[in-house]
């Protein structure tokens, strides 16, 4: 077993030094996957495990996706697996989608590329005969490789399984022309340094704030759609903080995201949302709260006599992030969960807050987000260090009178009332618009005051009071 690249001695000692790695790796391959590959290998092709599968395999970690390069052509896989395609998910490019079992295998013909003028895929793609051809064409090092399981052959020309040990992130080849193919590569860069903790090469980043310098609008080819993913994986990876930072030093941060520019000017705030981020549990809608919670305190800045202030940073940073959420077009879901975190967390914290209170601010924000709000506020106060232990006795306390509540409370929504919409309507004689929506809300403030009040039959003779006094008005 050779891999390419080397003279004969340095081939022997590589060889000496892989052959552990792959007899570990070889029992996790599913054998789907290996099914794949050997029907291939059978009909007289090439072919190869590759791309992300084998680096997180050889990271110990658990791959999601499934890929194999081969020598074959797209109709030529076709023919190998008759009525076994899921799917042709990118004939044009050389992907056929194949099912075997329960696992989906992406079996792609070896090719080299053109440029992206999309931004999204090359504008020509040429089938090769070469592995390491196919090998060239992709992003980093550590996905350059390629195992032949049944032939227990690691090819790795671009020396990235020595990169997995040392655990840096480096483009195969030139990065100026790796990212001129595809400009996202320079947000992937990142995203491997969040996802897998490792460093990216100084290299590397310095070509990629030269290009950020000398042509921000090469990210602007991309579509907003893959720009997103790419930070929703970069966010809730493990060492977020890492990304970030240099996605701030080489001016990457505020090209995608120019409402962070005056953000960047002022380090102490920065470091404060980066740290947010890093102390908050790892789900997209809370790091993507924690890093925009304080966007609009730069608009909002005033100091006085007393200090320096922000007041109603969090309605200019909501309207701020509401901009950001849109142009990267998230879903309104989605981004209501988001708005709703950065627009009330400055929610008061209060453990002698009156249960009339708790309970009104639960109605504001509704169950799931006032658990999520307890989680940013921690977050919040681990990232701003300043009278922590006495934050964190407040939080505490508050947080035990609010887990109390939810355990005991039965009415925090409007639609906890025992009454409807509907009902309002029929008491009251009212056609439905916004006047059946204050009453609810009257009828719901009512009920906070005393719980014990949602009873259908309290409520109807409320409402009934309410008819009463109407019609017996003067006016």
């Amino acid at each position: 077993m050779l891999t390419v690249g080397g003279n004969r001695h340095a081939r022997t000692r590589r060889f000496r030094e892989w052959r552990p790695g792959i007899r570990r790796v070889l029992p996790r391959i599913p054998g789907e996957v290996m099914a794949v590959i050997a029907e291939l290998k059978a009909r007289g092709f090439q072919a190869f495990l590759v791309g992300g599968a084998l680096r997180d395999l050889f990271l110990g970690r658990e791959p999601e996706d499934w890929d194999v390069a081969t020598s074959a052509l797209p109709g030529q896989v076709e023919e190998v697996f008759p009525g076994r395609l899921l799917v042709h998910t990118g004939k044009r490019f050389g992907t056929v989608r194949v099912l075997t079992g329960e696992i989906p295998v992406d079996v792609t013909t070896f090719r080299r590329e053109g440029t992206y003028t999309d931004g999204r895929r090359p504008d020509w793609v040429e089938f090769e005969e070469s592995v390491v051809d196919d090998l060239s064409r992709r992003d980093f090092t550590v996905n350059a490789m390629a195992l032949d399981p049944l032939a227990q052959k690691l090819v790795d020309p671009f020396r990235g399984r020595g990169d997995l040990r040392r655990r840096v992130i480096r483009t195969v080849g030139d990065p100026q022309s790796r990212f001129s193919e595809d400009a996202l590569r320079m947000l992937r860069f990142y995203r491997f340094q969040a996802v897998l903790n490792f460093r990216g090469e100084a290299e590397t980043e310095r070509v990629i704030a030269q290009v950020a310098a000398e042509d921000p609008s090469l990210l602007a080819k991309v579509s907003p759609e893959r720009v997103r993913e790419e930070l929703n994986k970069l966010l809730t990876g493990v060492a977020p903080g890492k990304a970030l930072r240099g996605l701030v030093r080489t001016g990457l941060l505020t090209i995608i995201a120019p409402e962070f520019t005056p953000v960047v000017m002022d380090p102490e705030l920065m470091e404060h949302l980066l740290a947010t981020v890093e102390a908050i549990k790892p789900e997209p809608h809370l790091r993507w709260a924690a890093f925009l919670h304080d966007l609009g305190k730069p608009a909002t800045r005033i100091q006085d006599g007393t200090g320096i202030h922000y007041f109603g940073h969090e309605q200019a940073g909501e309207k701020l992030a509401a901009v950001l959420l849109e142009r990267l077009r998230f879903s309104r879901a989605f981004t209501e969960k988001v708005l709703i975190l950065v627009r009330r967390h400055m929610f008061p914290c209060d453990p002698g807050m009156s249960d009339t209170a708790l309970r009104r601010l639960a109605a504001k924000v509704g169950r799931e987000a006032l658990i999520d709000l307890l989680e940013l506020r921690r977050a919040d106060i681990v990232a701003s260090g300043n009278h922590y232990h006495r934050a964190w006795r407040i939080l505490s306390e508050f947080a035990s009178r609010i887990q109390a509540l939810l355990r005991e409370e039965k009415v925090l929504t409007l639609s906890d009332l025992a009454v409807n919409g509907r009902d309002v309507m029929a008491v009251l004689g009212l056609a439905p618009g916004p006047e059946v929506g204050r009453v609810m809300q009257e009828l719901f403030s009512w009920v906070t005051e005393d719980p014990e009040r949602n009873t259908r039959e309290r409520l109807l003779r409320y409402l009934e009071e309410k008819k009463k006094k109407k019609e017996n008005s003067p006016c």
